[in-house]
C-alpha cells in the first residue's frame, strides 16, 4: 500500500464522521445563538479537533491542546470561572506539554504518530488516587478564596480534568474515560452559565419595566 492511501486511510470512516458531526454542532450552535465570540468558537473547533488525535495516540493532539488550553482559560477568566482557568492554564498545559514530549519519546513501533500504550500497575493507580485527592482539595481552598462561580462543578472539573491529562501523561488507555466525564461536568457548568445570563438579562428588563412605570 503507497504512502498517500495509508495516510487517506489514517481516519476510519467512523472518526471522520464523529469529528464532522461535532464541528457542524458547533457551528450550527454558534449561529442559532447568534455568537460573536469567535474565541469561543475557534477553541471549540481547536478542542475536537485535539480529541480526535489524542484518540489514535497522535502527539499532534497534545500540541492542539496546548492551544486549547490557552484559548480556554482566557474565555474562562471572562466568565470569572477561575477553577477553569486555573486549571487549564496551570495544570492541563504544562501537563499536554510534558505529554507532548514524552509521547515524542514514547513512539509505537518507531511510529512518531503513535504513542506506546502503557499498562499502569495497581500502586501507579493508588499514587494517581492520591495525587487527585490532593489537587482537588487544594484547588477547593483556592477556587473558595476567589468567589468561583459554581464552585462545586468547578472543583469538580478540577478532579476530571487532573484525572485526563495525569492518566494521558502515563499512556494509560483510561485517560479517554475522565475526558469524558470532564465533558460532561464542562457541559453543566457552561449551562450553568447561560441560565444565569437569563435569569440577569431578565431582571435588568423587569427593573427597566418597573422604572419607566409600565
Amino acid at each position: 500500500m503507497c504512502y498517500e492511501e495509508k495516510k487517506r486511510k489514517y481516519f476510519t470512516g467512523v472518526e471522520i464522521a464523529l469529528w464532522t458531526g461535532s464541528v457542524i454542532s458547533i457551528l450550527v450552535s454558534f449561529l442559532i445563538f447568534g455568537g460573536s465570540a469567535y474565541i469561543s468558537l475557534i477553541a471549540s473547533l481547536i478542542g475536537v479537533t485535539a480529541l480526535i488525535f489524542i484518540a489514535k495516540g497522535n502527539p499532534l493532539g497534545q500540541l492542539l491542546t496546548v492551544i486549547f488550553s490557552l484559548l480556554y482559560g482566557i474565555i474562562s477568566f471572562s466568565c470569572s470561572y477561575y477553577g477553569e482557568m486555573l486549571t487549564y492554564l496551570g495544570m492541563t498545559m504544562p501537563m499536554a506539554v510534558f505529554s507532548l514530549i514524552f509521547w515524542l519519546k514514547n513512539p509505537y513501533n518507531g511510529n512518531k504518530s503513535e504513542v506506546k500504550v502503557q499498562i499502569l500497575k495497581p500502586k501507579e493507580y493508588i499514587v494517581t488516587a492520591v495525587l487527585a485527592i490532593t489537587v482537588t482539595t487544594g484547588f477547593y481552598f483556592v477556587l473558595k478564596y476567589f468567589n468561583t462561580a459554581n464552585l462545586i462543578p468547578s472543583t469538580l472539573s478540577v478532579t476530571t480534568s487532573f484525572m485526563a491529562v495525569f492518566l494521558t501523561f502515563k499512556r494509560s488507555p483510561f485517560y479517554a474515560v475522565w475526558y469524558a466525564a470532564n465533558d460532561v461536568i464542562l457541559i453543566v457548568l457552561w449551562l450553568l452559565a447561560v441560565a444565569e445570563n437569563i435569569l440577569l438579562t431578565f431582571g435588568e428588563v423587569s427593573v427597566v419595566t418597573i422604572d419607566l412605570g409600565m
